[in-house]
């Protein structure tokens, strides 16, 4: 892989000039520089974005703590599954395209998927009520089951060392949880539309998303793994140590610092604070970034609203919504125990990172770390909470 040009820069503004108060935003690089101090992360990078100009990006820390190197703008960082939304952009391209419909049974492009079952107590695993549709993998509603459930680890469903074709093989295996439609359970499914994303558009799916997303969209350092010259800004993940400060973890045996066997369209994806600002800022315009149109506007909104039936919804309960964007949509702020608009959407990864995006106020949040357990003291929850006190008009 070639790494590409830089990109034209999102534009930058005061925060005033944009209606934020700069005083909340100090109190916000304070609240992440407390954090460092109190051996909680190691660093973070940060950024808010409203009405298409950056008004805040704001690196804290080290990315290693052996060797000291600070935090930067453009420090890369392990996504997880925040990779999710990105495949759905692509498999919406797709579907824009007409390679396939929603509710087109996975098995018309998988045939592996001919033979799932379903879980049954006390009996043998039974055939589905119906077959497991695109849409269901979209909106977690498939009956697969999460990449670190009992299920999957004792079966090795899933490593980086095998090639997606294999994962197709292994997941199939392992009998459903559900019928398909019938519960929201967050799953492996993106995984697997990662490889229907290479079916319809006969591309690896790392090449398809460079070509189609990632330099369309500028997003120079994105990608499966991180290139020789991309290493010195790979931040480490920390977790908390046995004597109140962080240690190393390693939370994969391939690193991402090899490229994987396993393309994950689910958890797969390193990139920066700058390059999702320039994915999210796409969503937030309607599928349009700099002049270049990735999605329909209208293709957009319907995968950043709810999608979920209304008994799966009344199920997985809550103030959120989900959306085929692969995001949680929020119904009822008062639900949550931050502030938030009605509409507002967005996801986070594991290690430690994660956007939420407000049609409403024009506005892009994303705080990245490389922390594991992912929110240490709630740190997503008290960040939001000052960059939305912030907003001033």
């Amino acid at each position: 892989m070639v790494a590409a040009a830089a990109p034209e820069p999102i534009p930058r503004a005061a925060p005033e000039a944009v209606g934020l108060a700069p005083a909340r935003l100090r109190e916000a690089t304070d609240l992440l520089s407390g954090f460092v101090a109190e051996r909680k992360i190691a660093g973070a990078v940060a950024a808010v974005a409203r009405k298409g100009k950056l008004a805040y990006l704001e690196p804290v820390g080290v990315q290693d703590l052996v060797t000291r190197v600070p935090m930067g703008e453009r420090s890369i960082f392990r996504i997880y599954s925040m990779s999710k939304s990105v495949t759905a952009a692509a498999v919406m391209m797709l579907l824009e395209e007409g390679r396939f419909a929603l509710n087109d049974p996975v098995s018309k492009y998988l045939a592996e998927f001919k033979q799932v079952r379903v879980v049954s107590p006390d009996a043998a695993p039974r055939e589905p009520a119906r077959e497991i549709t695109v849409q269901d993998l979209l909106l977690h509603t498939s009956g697969l089951n999460h990449r670190t459930s009992d299920e999957y680890t004792r079966a090795q469903v899933r490593s980086r060392d095998i090639t997606l074709p294999r994962f197709i093989s292994n997941i199939v295996r392992v009998p459903l949880m559900e019928d398909p439609g019938v519960r929201y359970r967050y799953s492996e499914a993106t995984t697997v539309l990662g490889r229907l994303v290479e079916i319809w558009s006969g591309k690896p799916l790392d090449v398809f998303l460079d070509q189609r997303v990632f330099r369309p969209l500028g997003m120079i350092d994105t990608g499966f793994w991180v290139r020789r010259e991309q290493r010195p800004r790979l931040a480490a993940v920390y977790g908390p140590s046995h004597d109140g400060g962080l240690a190393l973890i390693e939370i994969e045996v391939v690193p991402f610092t090899k490229r994987p066997a396993l393309l994950e369209g689910a958890v797969g994806l390193v990139s920066t604070v700058p390059d999702y600002l320039r994915f999210s800022l796409m969503l937030l315009n309607r599928g349009e970034l700099n002049g270049v149109r990735i999605l329909r506007a209208k293709t957009v909104d319907t995968m950043t609203g709810n999608s979920l039936s209304d008994p799966v919804l009344k199920a997985r309960g809550g103030a959120m919504e989900w959306g085929l964007a692969n995001v949680n949509v929020v119904l009822d702020p008062t639900g949550l125990n931050y502030p938030a608009n009605r509409g507002e959407y967005g996801w986070d990864g594991t290690a430690g990172t994660i956007f939420w995006i407000d049609p409403a106020r024009e506005m892009v949040t994303i705080l990245m770390t490389q922390s594991s357990p992912a929110n240490p003291d709630s740190l997503r929850q008290r960040f939001k909470t000052l960059v939305q006190q912030a907003v001033v008009d």
